[in-house]
Order: structure tokens, then sequence, then C-alpha cells
């Protein structure tokens, strides 16, 4: 029986690295719950394996609890043994795990080797490199008190929400705000002009001649 020896990393974070040993006449569900019993992850999320290019370009797909719209296009991971995917030395997978919060990796396979060893239970994590980031479920996010504290903060920004302002709007609103701070600059500015110029043109100050009127 050959093993098959799949590298697997994060596609964003390149130091966490893992490598499973992993029968070939095993499914891709084997190696789906392998990879997250190395991750510490719940493997009971909708994910998929994408036969893939030398470039990571997906082609098909092999699902886990697909959705209702993708069940009859796909193949199951829990009916797919990996041997039947397997056209290359160095075969490559395109694996997206958590459609609900996606992480994406690349699996790549690495080694044959043609005899299981009878001491080894398969799938076997082979190595593990760098931890595997933190995911935050939404039940994890903290939520403020509620309070008169809160609720004063709160009314302060009202009129954000009448706005419709997102946090994406922060730059406008720091923009808006040095333009109102430049308004009162420039109001300053024209306050000193006109005291310039009205101590210099005072209306003492004739422009014409009136020692000159009586000769008209």
């Amino acid at each position: 029986m050959a093993i098959y020896k799949f590298r697997i990393t994060f596609e964003d974070f390149d130091d966490v690295v893992r490598e499973i040993d992993i029968k070939s006449n095993q499914t891709f569900e084997d190696l789906h719950k392998a990879i997250h019993r190395s991750t510490g992850y719940n493997a009971e999320k909708s994910s998929s394996f994408y036969v893939s290019t030398d470039n990571w370009l997906k082609g098909d797909e092999i699902a886990y609890l697909p959705s209702e719209r993708k069940k009859d296009r796909v193949v199951l991971m829990e009916n797919s043994k990996l041997s039947g995917f397997i056209e290359d030395p160095h075969q490559k997978f395109y694996y997206i795990y958590n459609f609900d919060r996606p992480y994406d990796f690349h699996v790549e396979l690495v080694k044959i080797i043609l005899d299981a060893d009878p001491n080894i239970e398969y799938p076997f994590l082979a190595k593990s490199s760098g931890e595997a980031p933190k995911i935050f479920e939404s039940s994890n996010v903290p939520i403020a008190d509620p309070g008169a504290t809160v609720g004063a903060v709160a009314g302060e920004f009202d009129f954000l929400n009448e706005m419709n302002f997102v946090p994406e709007d922060t730059d406008e609103l720091e923009a808006m705000g040095e333009m109102g701070i430049n308004e009162e600059e420039r109001d300053e500015e024209n306050e000193s002009e006109s005291d310039e110029f009205g101590d210099e043109f005072s209306d003492s100050d004739n422009f014409e001649d009136d020692s000159h009127k009586d000769d008209y």
C-alpha cells in the first residue's frame, strides 16, 4: 500500500507548515480531518479541495458538507479516494476550509512512499511547524455592557448614524475636520487682513487733494 506525503501550508501564513502521511486508498475526508487535528480547528465545516494546476488554479471540486446548490455538481470527500485524483508525482490541491470564515491552503504531494509502516496509524502527522492562526467565532467577539456611560458616549456620536457612517469613512471624516479647522484659520486670517487694511487706509486718508477743490 503506497503512502502519500502531503505538505500543507496556509496561503497567507507561509511559516505554518504541516506534513501528513496518508494511505493512497484513504479519502479526502480523511485528509481534511487530519489537517484539522493538526490545526485545532473544527473539521465539521463546509470545505472543499480543488484539483489544482502548478499555478494554484482551481479545477474539479471535492466537497465536504456542500451547500444545497452545489450538491449536484460536486463529488463528496467521503466518496473520493486520494489515488483517484493523483495524476502527477507532485500533484497539487487548492483547499478552502470553512466557507463561512474561510482559510485557504496549498496542499502538495511531496513524496510517495511505496510501503506503509505497520507501526503507524494513518493519517499520520509527520511534521508540524508554526502555530495555526486563531479563529474568532462571532460568539467570542466582546460585546460592550449596557450602561449610562456607554449610552452617553453613543449619544455623542448619533450624528454619525444619521450620516450612515461606516468605519471606512474615517479618513473622510478626518478630512472634514481638517477642512473645518482650515475654515476657522482662514476666517482669522481674513479678520487680521481687514484690520491691517483698516489701519493702512483709515477714514482720515483721502485719495483726492482737498486743497484744489475750490479751483473747480
